[in-house]
């Protein structure tokens, strides 16, 4: 049986829904590889509009500014993996085997295993996750978060890091830090692979970290370290 993923996403993030039309599409699309190319920063609605053949203007009609964008970019990747989640989750009974499974999600790795339907096959995950990487904080560490966060927009982070809470207690009933370990895991996934790419003296997984550990993934291996050393412990 083959299931189409529908991302719906906060009205509340757009002035004009971009999945509604073929221009509001292309804004999407095109906005997240200009955004992984140049970064949030050097990336304008400007360059955008000449990426894709249009008028500036044009891009203010589907987003207030290039911050919301990014919200909305960031939003649809969390609502995208939740639904990773659960569906490569769904059939499995053991939680250990779940959250080792999330842990690859979270990494992206195995991209062969992702489910992805004709309604999301041209959105560039890769690219995504790499925004995610390198700017998802951004959509929160602002002076309007409290007002962004009672319209609701960053949902769709809550409801990830509250499915992979809800496993962390299946496999550990109880634990007392459940939505803590969780946001704290997703954290530390994107901003370790971050330093790996940029300062790796403050990983122990760059070129320039003394007594790096070697390993074919040692990220995953530090998340799996970090994530069932603390659940593992005796007592709390």
């Amino acid at each position: 049986m083959e299931y189409t993923v529908v991302v719906r996403m906060n009205e509340k993030l757009f002035l004009r829904d971009p999945e509604g039309s073929e221009l509001g599409r292309r804004i999407v699309r095109q906005g997240i590889q200009l955004m992984a190319e140049i970064g949030f920063e050097e990336m304008t609605f400007r360059k955008l509009a000449d990426r894709i053949g249009t008028k500036e203007s044009s891009i203010y009609r589907y987003f207030e500014n290039k911050h919301r964008l990014l919200v909305y970019l960031v939003a649809w990747y969390w609502q995208w993996l939740e639904y990773q989640v659960l569906f490569q989750t769904n059939n499995l009974t053991d939680s250990r085997e779940k959250l080792e499974r999330i842990l690859k999600l979270l990494l992206l790795k195995d991209l062969s295993q992702l489910h992805v339907s004709t309604a999301v096959d041209d959105m560039d995950i890769p690219a995504l996750h790499s925004i995610v990487i390198q700017e998802a904080s951004k959509a929160y560490l602002t002076h309007h978060v409290t007002e962004d966060n009672r319209e609701q927009l960053f949902k769709p982070y809550k409801d990830l890091c509250s499915r992979i809470a809800g496993i962390i207690l299946e496999y550990r009933p109880g634990y007392p830090y459940a939505r803590s370990r969780a946001s704290s895991l997703i954290e530390t996934a994107h901003y370790q692979a971050f330093f790996m790419q940029h300062l790796p003296a403050l990983t122990d997984f760059g070129v320039e970290s003394p007594g790096r550990i070697e390993s074919k993934d040692p990220l995953l291996t530090f998340l799996r370290h970090l994530l069932f050393s603390s659940l593992d412990t005796a007592r709390f």
